[in-house]
């Protein structure tokens, strides 16, 4: 057996195991308690809200990826044409997982979090996780089936540059996802501010006010669909950008068709290193969240490092590709740090803010702004 069936047996079954991960924390927050019935009316509320949105959202978008499809069918064939609808469908489909889940997820949470934090941060994570994984799943699969669709191969490597039609339709998803849902969040925050506080008097996000539901609605849909569909669009155009440029001559010498699978390969590997931790965030009341989700973060990253060295030295014969990704782990992890020393209820800057709070509303903007600068 080839490379090329090697690579897409393994995409496949890992994307399978991916959407299998992605149906199994769906069922099992369905199986999680939904609190009380008030809570689950108005999760109800919230829930139709999300889903009106999409549908109309989606059918908003649904006319111009035929529009523009069909000039990409006249101008520059079937298979750009082709890849773009395919991409943007995917992205759509993405977006519904992702929301159905959130929608469900939050309410649980919330019932959760009455009784054990601990119960609550493993529902919040593993609900944030069926968007993160059927993100990559669904994205690496599109690629290699439109790889197969076209017959992109070893024969003829140039052809990869086909594959830009699904980054563009992914692209269009994502800037109707980001904009509308962040217009729609936007004006709902702000109405449901002027109305609730200014006039009424009521408390923020009082649920008595009917434009909350709106304004929770905009959360979902812009915080969780916009951001799904902005890194559905990330990770499909870097996998392609990578895959394009590995079949430039210089890189095709060195590689060869193994450097234009590459990107497909580190996506996979990337998949199975998120499962063990995902699985392995569970949260304790007697322990602090922030450390048992830097320990599913070290996990990933340790098990992805374990994958990526073989891969580097006898697929690409190319050991500095693995001390790369090191240095890449090694900054991303830095970042964590960083961000939870600057924003962590236990880190210096977060205290300090809150004693120049105490001099007057004046001058407590000053200290945060600086550190934002930092």
């Amino acid at each position: 057996m080839d490379l090329t069936r090697l690579v897409d047996l393994f995409v496949f079954l890992t994307a399978a195991l991916g959407l299998g991960a992605v149906t199994f924390l769906h069922l099992w927050l369905r199986k999680q308690d939904a609190g009380t019935k008030r809570m689950q009316e108005i999760a109800s509320f919230i829930q139709q809200g999300a889903n009106a949105f999409l549908h109309r959202e989606v059918q908003t978008i649904a006319y111009f990826v035929v529009g523009i499809g069909a000039l990409l069918l006249i101008f520059l064939g079937w298979q750009i044409a082709f890849g773009f609808v395919m991409g943007a469908a995917f992205s759509m489909l993405t977006i519904f997982i992702g929301m159905n889940a959130a929608t469900r997820a939050n309410v649980r949470t919330s019932s959760a979090a009455r009784t054990s934090a601990g119960k609550a941060l493993t529902i919040a994570f593993r609900g944030g996780s069926v968007m993160g994984l059927a993100i990559v799943s669904l994205n690496m699969l599109g690629v290699v089936l439109l790889m197969l669709i076209l017959g992109v191969g070893p024969d003829d490597p140039e052809a990869v540059s086909l594959l830009v039609g699904f980054g563009f339709g992914a692209s269009l998803s994502a800037l109707f996802a980001q904009l509308g849902g962040g217009i729609y969040t936007k004006a709902a925050d702000i109405g449901a501010d002027l109305v609730g506080k200014v006039e009424v008097g009521i408390p923020e996000d009082d649920p008595r006010n009917p434009a909350v539901i709106a304004d929770l609605v905009g959360d979902n849909v812009g915080d969780c669909a916009g951001r799904g569909a902005d890194l559905f669009e990330s990770g499909a155009d870097n996998v392609i950008t990578t895959m394009i440029v590995a079949a430039s001559p210089i890189f095709l010498a060195k590689y060869g068709w193994a450097g234009i699978l590459f990107p497909i390969i580190a996506r996979a590997i990337g998949v199975l290193a998120t499962l063990v931790g995902v699985f392995l965030v569970r949260g304790r009341d007697d322990k602090d969240p922030i450390k048992t989700v830097n320990l599913g973060f070290l996990a990933t990253a340790l098990t992805c490092l374990a994958l990526f060295y073989p891969t580097a030295r006898w697929i690409m014969h190319d050991v500095g590709l693995f001390y790369a990704q090191m240095l890449g782990m090694a900054g991303t992890f830095a970042i964590v740090l960083i961000v939870q020393y600057y924003t962590g209820a236990h880190g210096k800057p977060v205290h300090e803010t809150a004693r120049n709070a105490q001099s007057g509303p004046a001058l407590h903007p000053l200290h945060p702004n600086l550190l934002r600068v930092l």
